[in-house]
């Protein structure tokens, strides 16, 4: 599975190429069938790359909304990355209410995932899919140690329970299904993110390196996440 690897000299640079790469997609997507189907990450660092969006002309109409993983939360807590995507981005814009699909966390870990991967069943490829990277190696909520649903009859999306950070119940996509995409872009930002970074260059099985679509994966991360000595 092909790696690309994008570096950033500065947080507005990255901010910048991400914008450029998520706007290539949505008129490829356009193009395609009409419609843009993109799977939002949480953390910090794509909250950043959401309000500078929120700034930006997209083609707001033809947005379809799903969410990589969330927090098994009440519906309104401020830990949700649901409620984080509202307030960031959806707030801002006029995407239509019923293009946003969050996941029901608060319903507990098992029944959120099935509801979820049953609307998931009806989706198709997303056109792209973007994902964060833990200091652990950890995307969406696929921890070390824990299920990743690498395998082809994984389930689309997966209860997550004893997960190494709170909340410790959650729900997200599985590795399989990340992995249906036509584009997979990692947002990676940050000096603390570099051991990841190095573990994953060298090809150690971390969670991350187990979304492997077709046609490879992009990660943009800003210069100081380089591992030192390391060549772009």
């Amino acid at each position: 599975m092909h790696l690309r690897w994008h570096i950033a000299p500065d947080l507005e640079a990255w901010l910048q190429q991400a914008c450029l790469f998520v706007r290539q997609a949505e008129a490829e997507a356009r193009a395609r069938h009409d419609r843009f189907h993109i799977v939002l990450a949480g953390g910090t660092t794509p909250r950043l790359l959401y309000e500078k969006w929120a700034r930006e002309s997209f083609d707001w109409a033809r947005w379809q909304i799903w969410l990589g993983d969330e927090r098994c939360l009440p519906a309104l807590h401020p830990q949700r990355n649901s409620v984080m995507v509202q307030a960031s981005l959806l707030s801002c814009v006029p995407v239509p209410a019923v293009a946003f699909h969050p996941i029901e966390a608060e319903l507990g870990p098992i029944e959120a995932a099935a509801r979820y991967g049953m609307v998931l069943a009806e989706q198709g490829d997303f056109d792209l899919v973007l994902l964060g990277l833990g200091e652990d190696g950890h995307t969406a909520s696929l921890f070390p140690g824990h299920a990743w649903g690498n395998e082809p009859e994984a389930a689309d999306a997966l209860p997550v329970v004893n997960a190494p950070k709170p909340p410790s119940e959650r729900v997200s996509l599985s590795a399989q299904r990340l992995a249906r995409a036509r584009q997979v872009l990692f947002l990676v930002t940050g000096s603390g993110k570099r051991e990841a970074v190095r573990r994953w260059r060298d090809g150690e099985p971390i969670p991350a390196a187990a979304i492997q679509p077709a046609a490879g994966v992009d990660v943009l991360m800003t210069a100081e996440t380089l591992p030192t000595g390391e060549p772009p």
